[in-house]
């Protein structure tokens, strides 16, 4: 999972044209980037210090290395790319980029905004692009996100020719990469891609400087990246990450408080006390039990916001386990999750039951491509259940324990025993980190949590990360050829709108073959303490840290 929210589908057909094909990217403050409301508003001003709920971050802090929620809250405010997301809209906007131009989707020229600094002040220059993807994608290297560059022309070459990487790969960098000046460099795909712009803005595909690169096996690293974001790491322990306001930072999206503290913790309760009581500042987790009658907007008047935001949740079938491999099995225990219910009942109307695989909040959402499988149906499931042989044993549904996913897992659970007699409980983990590795792992059987928060604007997001074959979170080792075929034909679409009908015939096909059961997409509630002012979530879920500002 990656970074695991009313507002109307984000179109990006609006936004300014940088060149003639596929989907492009808006200059920094373009109007057509219409401001969406903040959760607490009020005159912002410089200084000071606020404190943030956290969690424990999976993997090491590089960029390429990070590919859920805990770390990647982090890196997006340590890092800047080619084009930022913005706040408001998710509409990308050139960032480090001074512009990103092409005639065939195909062949990129980029070309960097001078003077642009990493947080230890020496310049963003092309080859730390360059150098820095090829590094990422070097099959040794063993980075989570390297299938994000499969695009690129020589990705292959980069890559292990065995599982465990005994022989070494044909070339050390790919050939699609070149630098043409500091200032400028190339990118060309092996075949068409119609959103790459539109990616460029995702954490791996952030620059490295000279000094990780020099050096990159250095464990402080891991720890203390060096980015280009408006915000440096100070401290990071098991129970905080402290961020500070980056003096060399050379962006727009300048922060407005000193310091940043994200405070972990492993439930969502002592964070909820924490914040109705003042001490702390920003929470983006309320607890389920707070929800219920609206609890808590009693607890925190004009203290709280809601947001709908770009993300989804699901459940997926342990790869292990061969009796879920049994489809009409998952299409039963699909069909026999009461959606509805849950949402009311356990999330106060804040989740909407997920009828597909996509987000509603992203241009190319289609209603209802899940079907039947996602609509509550007691006697057919009890049918389809027991045609499939049922399931031998006690199901198991693993989830972490700092993410407050006990009441609804539990319901899904109790819905499974009563409607179709199946034994079944839940496994919970201490928190996300021990979940996340177990699945990467793959040490679970059963099912286990997933979600996905949106790592860029995109359809193509929600389809190709998660089920493509070898996917970076692809956690079900889901593989269908023809899938894999309709994406490769989706991304070489001459334009957003054909691209976006192609990937929801992809999205079409995952209702015949299953690789995870669609649960609700997300409208995320946060609140705030007295403190602070212009908290607002961003519509990736995520807390605008360049926002708040201290009253």
């Amino acid at each position: 999972m990656r970074r695991t929210s009313p507002l109307v589908a984000l179109s990006l057909s609006g936004v300014m044209l940088l060149a003639g094909c596929g989907q492009d990217v808006a200059a920094p403050n373009d109007s057509s980037s219409a401001s969406q409301p903040a959760g607490a508003s009020g005159p912002a001003k410089d200084g000071g210090s606020v404190t943030v709920r956290g969690c424990t971050p999976q993997n090491p802090l590089i960029p390429a290395d990070t590919n859920e929620v805990c770390g990647g809250n982090v890196l997006d405010a340590v890092t800047a790319k080619l084009v930022h997301y913005n706040s408001d809209t998710a509409a990308p906007e050139l960032d480090i980029a001074k512009s990103i131009d092409t005639t065939d989707n195909q062949n990129f020229t980029v070309k960097l905004n001078p003077g642009y600094k990493f947080s230890d002040g020496t310049e963003v220059k092309a080859k730390n692009f360059v150098d820095a993807w090829n590094w990422d994608a070097y099959g040794p290297n063993a980075q989570q996100n390297a299938y994000f560059f499969e695009p690129i022309a020589g990705y292959t070459d980069v890559q292990c020719a065995d599982e465990e990487c005994k022989t070494k790969p044909k070339a050390t960098t790919m050939s699609g990469l070149k630098v043409v000046d500091d200032h400028t460099f190339t990118i060309a795909t092996t075949e068409k891609v119609s959103n790459l712009k539109v990616r460029l803005g995702y954490t791996a595909f952030a620059p490295l400087p000279d000094a990780f690169l020099k050096d990159p096996t250095n464990k402080k690293w891991e720890k203390s990246p060096i980015g280009a974001g408006p915000f440096t790491i100070t401290q990071n322990t098991a129970t905080q990450i402290v961020l500070k306001k980056n003096a060399d930072y050379s962006g727009k999206n300048k922060a407005h408080v000193d310091q940043v503290t994200y405070k972990v913790y492993n439930d969502a309760g002592p964070a909820y006390n924490d914040v109705v009581a003042n001490n702390l500042d920003v929470s983006d987790l309320i607890p389920t039990d707070q929800l219920t009658n609206d609890q808590w907007k009693n607890d925190l008047p004009n203290r709280w916001g809601i947001r709908q935001s770009g993300v989804t949740q699901t459940i997926t079938a342990s790869s292990k386990d061969k009796q879920l491999q049994n489809q009409d099995l998952i299409k039963a225990l699909s069909m026999d999750i009461d959606r509805a219910t849950v949402t009311k009942q356990i999330f106060a109307g804040s989740r909407t039951p997920a009828d597909g695989w996509v987000s509603p909040v992203v241009d190319g959402y289609k209603k209802g491509q899940c079907g039947q499988w996602c609509t509550y149906d007691k006697a057919k499931a009890k049918a389809l259940y027991d045609k499939a042989g049922g399931y031998k044993g006690t199901l198991t549904i693993a989830v972490n324990g700092d993410g407050d996913h006990k009441a609804w897992s539990q319901a899904v659970c109790n819905g499974w025993k009563n409607d179709l007699g199946l034994n079944c409980q839940l496994k919970v983990t201490p928190d996300f980190k021990t979940l996340r590795d177990q699945v990467t792992k793959r040490e679970l059987m059963g099912f286990f949590r997933t979600g996905w928060q949106m790592d860029y604007p995109s359809i193509e997001n929600f389809l190709t990360p998660l089920y493509a074959t070898g996917a970076s979170s692809n956690d079900g080792d889901y593989s269908n050829k023809e899938f894999d075929a309709k994406l490769k034909e989706a991304a070489a679409a001459p334009d957003e709108a054909q691209a976006n009908k192609l990937y929801q015939e992809a999205e079409a096909m995952l209702a015949t073959r299953i690789p995870a059961i669609p649960l609700w997409t997300v409208s995320t509630p946060f609140a705030w303490s007295t403190k602070v002012t212009n908290v607002k979530l961003t519509p990736f879920g995520m807390i605008d840290l360049t926002a708040i500002s201290v009253k």
